[in-house]
């Protein structure tokens, strides 16, 4: 499969082996890979887009990548994590909804034996540990008894050892949204052995991390370490009042009136955004301290310089704007992800504005980055991007998949490309499809008009574009667009 589409799909990157600087030395990088939960692709405050106080995350972009374009091809969160630990797309990792008690009954849910990308790292002798949001298992009765399995859907489930793929190490949870008092199972805890942090997560989350790191000088083996914090996903009040006060202030006003996405003051999502932007901002901000101070860490064990460390997040979030609340769309807002890769030893610090990198490419990337591009899987299908990073060369002739699958019913969804200037769907009810949707971005960044109509001759193109990638990668939507139109 995988060679398949490097060698047939050009539009696509090109994998490629591994530089030969980065394979002189002998010592293995360690990794360090810390994701939050729908943060926008433009919320950092380096890139002056948003009025956001990211300090510490702008220092770390200072020195080393920072890909402004980067995306997540199904921005939910469930699905986006099944592709990153799996290096498969939505219908050939089964992770093709969010995993809640909804989908379970059509087996949504992370495989067993799916072989990630920390299995391979395991396999190489790496200590290995997650802290934070898994979200990859589906919940079964008796429900596990927290605030968020109570209702109509259950959401949050244990994750058993034989189901962690290579952590060894692991302070995790399902999915549970008070960030002000996060629930967490430790490595070796039964199923009825939860417990409350009583802090705000990333707090503690990074307090456990640093554990982790502080344990390292005791073993010769490298190390994967993955920090997975919930903010700034919903329960945007749930945040210290301390990093509130900073954007007590803002003029939200300000930020409205440039934007025709965001819908006027006194409508359902206009209301939305303006009621929860700030605390928005204020729990990157948190998340933005808390990842300052794992940084500090690995400086000061001396561990920074060989360590690659990964900042991103699973999606973006709409928040009001297109009188969406959500994610799971091909908007700018949904689909685009911050994404910052360090690696002093390695990696020369440099903004690609070009590469059109996605959440789930780490899979691939990272393990050739590290020197065992052989040992990827033939099943994954997502893209190495080792050569572009390690090189500082930007891939600039690629397109990035969109998806949004109905579990209940795979035949009705979205499939979609987004290429440097356009972004494209479709979406189909019961295997017909029945709207079409084209942006072009450079012309409308806001992504207000929809010009399928008149634009039919590059509909075609890349609608027989589409095709070719869904059959490429053993997608069953391919069967619903047909050859001509």
């Amino acid at each position: 499969m995988k060679q398949h589409l490097k060698n047939t799909f050009l539009l696509l990157p090109i994998a490629a082996s591994l530089p030969a600087q980065a394979q002189e030395k002998n010592e293995s990088p360690n990794l360090v890979f810390i994701m939050a939960d729908q943060w926008r692709g433009d919320a950092l405050g380096c890139l002056n887009k948003e009025p956001v106080q990211t300090p510490h995350l702008d220092r770390l972009a200072s020195e080393g990548v920072l890909f402004t374009n980067a995306v997540s091809c199904y921005p939910v969160s469930s699905p986006a994590r099944g592709i990153l630990m799996s290096g498969m797309y939505p219908m050939n990792n089964k992770v093709i909804g969010n995993c809640n008690s909804d989908t379970a009954p059509y087996g949504v849910e992370l495989p067993e034996t799916a072989r990630c990308w920390s299995d391979v790292l395991k396999d190489k002798n790496y200590r290995t540990g997650y802290v934070g949001k898994w979200h990859l298992d589906s919940p079964y009765k008796p429900y596990v008894d927290t605030y968020n399995n109570r209702g109509e859907t259950a959401w949050n489930e244990w994750c058993p050892p034989e189901r962690r793929h290579g952590f060894d190490f692991w302070v995790a949870y399902g999915t549970y949204d008070n960030h002000l008092n996060p629930m967490y199972w430790e490595t070796t805890a039964p199923r009825d052995s939860f417990f409350y942090a009583h802090k705000w997560g990333p707090e503690y989350e990074v307090d456990r991390a640093i554990g982790f790191l502080s344990e390292q000088k005791k073993s010769s083996s490298p190390f994967a370490l993955v920090v997975s914090m919930n903010p700034p996903h919903t329960g945007y009040d749930l945040v210290p009042d301390k990093y509130k006060e900073i954007y007590k202030h803002l003029n939200v006003e300000s930020l409205c009136e440039n934007r025709p996405d965001i819908p006027a003051k006194g409508t359902e999502m206009g209301d939305y955004f303006r009621n929860n932007i700030r605390d928005y901002y204020a729990c990157m901000t948190g998340v933005d301290e808390n990842v300052g101070r794992l940084i500090e860490e690995l400086k000061r064990l001396k561990l920074f310089d060989n360590t690659i460390v990964v900042f991103t997040s699973d999606h973006g979030i709409c928040m009001g704007a297109h009188h969406s609340a959500g994610k799971d769309i091909y908007y700018e807002e949904s689909m685009k992800v911050p994404m910052i890769i360090s690696w002093p030893q390695q990696i020369k610090p440099r903004v690609d504005n070009h590469t059109m990198i996605a959440f789930g490419d780490m899979y691939p990337t990272l393990l050739s980055m590290m020197g065992f591009s052989k040992d990827i899987p033939q099943e994954v299908q997502t893209f190495d991007f080792a050569n572009s990073i390690l090189s500082g060369k930007a891939d600039k002739k690629t397109v990035q998949p969109y998806y949004r699958v109905q579990p209940d019913n795979p035949t009705t969804g979205y499939r979609g490309l987004r290429t440097s200037k356009y972004t494209f769907a479709v979406h189909a009810t019961n295997g017909k499809i029945d709207r079409t949707v084209l942006f072009d971005r450079d012309k409308d960044p806001y992504e207000m008009k929809n010009i399928a109509t008149e634009r039919p001759k590059l509909v075609r193109a890349l609608h027989k574009q589409l095709r070719e990638w869904l059959m490429q990668t053993n997608d069953p939507f391919a069967a619903y667009l047909p050859e001509k139109q």
